[in-house]
């Protein structure tokens, strides 16, 4: 079900990318926030679920950002549009801190949960 959810936001980018979100458009206007505020959904789910299959989220999502920091080197003014920042200069960083918030969020929540599961399948006699 996490995957499922984690696809339809990166679908979701794909169609109208996280700057452009319908949703987020919706939630700026209906909490009176200056930006849309939909990539940071996505890297909340970035570092939630994938940390639920065990990835070092926070440094795929470190090195990520590296390549849209390079990118805007490369293009310079260009590149408000091409990474969807909104003007934030603090996107990059926001984009790494939600990816741990998510990380965290899932072990807490799930920790328990996917230890018991593990433990069960460890078990003598448990079938794979």
């Amino acid at each position: 079900m996490a995957l499922a959810v984690h696809a339809t936001i990166l679908a979701t980018d794909g169609h109208w990318t996280y700057a452009e979100v319908p949703l987020g458009f919706w939630v700026r206007d209906a909490l009176g926030l200056a930006r849309n505020h939909f990539d940071r959904l996505g890297h909340l789910a970035q570092g939630f679920v994938p940390a639920l299959v065990t990835l070092s989220i926070l440094g795929v999502s470190a090195c990520y950002e590296f390549i849209e920091w390079w990118a805007a080197v490369l293009l310079g003014q260009g590149a408000d549009a091409f990474l969807g920042t909104q003007g934030d200069p603090w996107d990059t960083q926001w984009d790494m801190f939600m990816a741990l918030c998510g990380a965290l969020l899932a072990q807490l929540t799930l920790g328990r949960w996917h230890d018991r599961l593990v433990a069960r399948r460890a078990a003598p006699g448990a079938t794979a």
